[in-house]
């Protein structure tokens, strides 16, 4: 049963270093040119590195400019946007 445990948790934390890199890249693909290379904000774009709502803006959209739509990600990909972020 330990055996199972380890296994389960060594799972758990690979898939989610993968899915922080696959964040990082989509981050740097999508985010990046307009949001800073780490989330900091850039020009009148503002900071989104920690930010908690960056899942729902991105799948649902916000208040205003680029993001009052959906963004073109899924759900999958916002989650792991926002946990490359945090």
């Amino acid at each position: 049963m330990k055996r199972f445990m380890f296994a389960a948790i060594a799972l758990v934390m690979m898939t989610s270093m993968a899915l922080a890199a696959d964040g990082g890249a989509l981050y740097k693909a999508k985010c990046a040119g307009c949001h800073g290379a780490a989330g900091e904000g850039k020009g009148t774009n503002p900071a989104v590195k920690g930010k908690t709502t960056v899942v729902d803006v991105l799948t649902k959209g916000g208040k205003k400019g680029i993001h009052a739509k959906p963004f073109a990600v899924s759900a999958e990909e916002a989650a792991a946007i926002a946990t490359f972020l945090k």
